[in-house]
């Protein structure tokens, strides 16, 4: 069967490369793609928001499913444009995929369901929201409403900090429209913990757990990013949790979808947060994560493609989801600058070392292909993830990978999975 991917980033290329080892798959098509997703897929110059155009090119060049990575065209409608002209494609509809397109949305879907979460308010106007913070505990936490690539989140501790937040989401517009609607809500404590699932519309499999790093700097200072590593699986996501978690929060919130007339098909990625008083879900995505993507999918036993479309035919309840006895860690190397000013257009050397090894793998998020060769185009540039025994091994393979790649203004975080010795 042909498949096309739609999205150019790392989470794409791990789920190109899980695609192509199925059995099922004898052509995928990546629209944009990159660099590293070339050498596996026939990328596609279309962008992930000209529906028109793959709709077009997905009847023209007879695509049996098309499985989309990103945010941005799951809120915008891809998935409703694609069943409208007949095509097969994984994904929520646009009316399901607002449990990520708004954080309003999902918290009141929690609040409605009882399902665990911090205590919240919604404002549409920044003098609400800066009266609201008058007589607020500190700290606090400001989150735009809309998509703001991972990163409209901020953590305040003061309250002149919080005034200055709500000015910079919805006077100042950095994250532009996703910031016409703020969610104030209380601030948590405790481990976060990423899980991933697949979801028919009434059953849902859990895929195994992992943890994001988000700020640019080690020991979790600096920017929130789109994430700077990751390692699966959580030695923080006990039995204990995984009970309350299945009794409260996974299929109670895919049933709260399918009550309110949206019923969801896809991926479900729940970001918790494990708090003494036991786990909240901090925020719902209504895609795989990006970079969980790269450690949850190279731990994965199952033919992807079947999975796919298990969920498409309300048959998920048939697959045994299944994930080997292991662990993965992924290594951002980011464009130094990132995520706020920096070059892009250098060489990057070293991309051979990973050919034909098992345990570790090189996926590209920000590449392109010119003339000089491979080089960087953007500030998440490459994932380097490896595999190991348990997650200390996997740890020091992903670093000892980082070695083998250079290119100027290459950076990265050393702390990745630090955490690990502290379980």
């Amino acid at each position: 069967m042909k498949v096309l991917v739609v999205g150019g980033g790392g989470r794409e290329h791990a789920l190109c490369w899980k695609i192509s080892k199925s059995k099922k798959v004898d052509k995928i098509y990546c629209a944009p793609g990159n660099a590293g997703i070339s050498e596996i897929a026939e990328c596609v110059p279309i962008g992930a928001m000209e529906f028109d155009k793959l709709v077009s090119f997905a009847k023209e060049n007879q695509v049996d499913l098309t499985v989309v990575g990103m945010d941005d065209p799951l809120v915008g409608g891809i998935v409703d444009a694609f069943e409208a002209e007949g095509l097969r494609v994984f994904g929520p509809r646009k009316n399901a995929a607002i449990l990520e397109g708004s954080k309003a949305f999902s918290k009141d879907l929690m609040k409605k369901y009882n399902i665990p979460t911090a205590a919240y308010e919604n404002f549409h106007s920044p003098e609400d929201a800066m009266k609201y913070l008058e007589t607020a505990d500190m700290p606090i936490v400001l989150k735009a409403d809309g998509l703001a690539l991972g990163k409209g989140v901020l953590i305040c501790n003061t309250r002149e900090e919080a005034m200055e937040g709500v000015k910079t989401l919805m006077l100042d517009k950095q994250f532009g429209d996703a910031g016409n609607t703020i969610v104030i809500e209380e601030f948590m404590t405790g481990r976060e913990v990423s899980v991933l699932s697949f979801v028919d519309g009434d059953t849902i499999k859990i895929m195994t757990s992992a943890q994001d790093h988000k700020r640019a700097k080690d020991g979790d200072q600096g920017l929130n990013t789109g994430g700077m590593g990751t390692f699966s699986p959580s030695p923080f996501y006990t039995e204990e949790v995984d009970e309350f978690c299945k009794k409260y929060i996974y299929q109670a919130t895919v049933d709260a979808m399918k009550a309110e007339g949206r019923t969801f098909k896809g991926i479900i990625f729940f970001g918790l947060m494990l708090t003494p008083k036991g786990p909240r879900v901090l925020e719902y995505n209504a895609r795989f994560g990006d970079p969980e993507t790269q450690v949850v999918l190279s731990r994965m036993k199952n033919d992807i493609v079947e999975v796919f479309e298990a969920c498409i035919d309300g048959t998920l309840s048939q697959i045994d989801l299944q994930f080997e006895d292991n662990a993965a860690v992924c290594v951002v190397l980011a464009s130094d600058g990132y995520p706020e000013k920096y070059d892009k257009g250098f060489v990057i050397s070293g991309l051979e070392n990973f050919k034909d090894k098992e345990d570790y793998f090189v996926f590209h998020a920000g590449s392109k292909l010119t003339e000089k060769g491979i080089v960087t185009n953007g500030g998440r540039v490459l994932g380097v993830t490896a595999t190991g025994a348990d997650l200390k091994e996997a740890r020091a393979n992903a670093y000892k990978a980082t070695e083998w790649i250079s290119f100027e203004n290459k950076y990265m975080r050393h702390d990745i999975g630090k955490a690990i010795d502290e379980a």
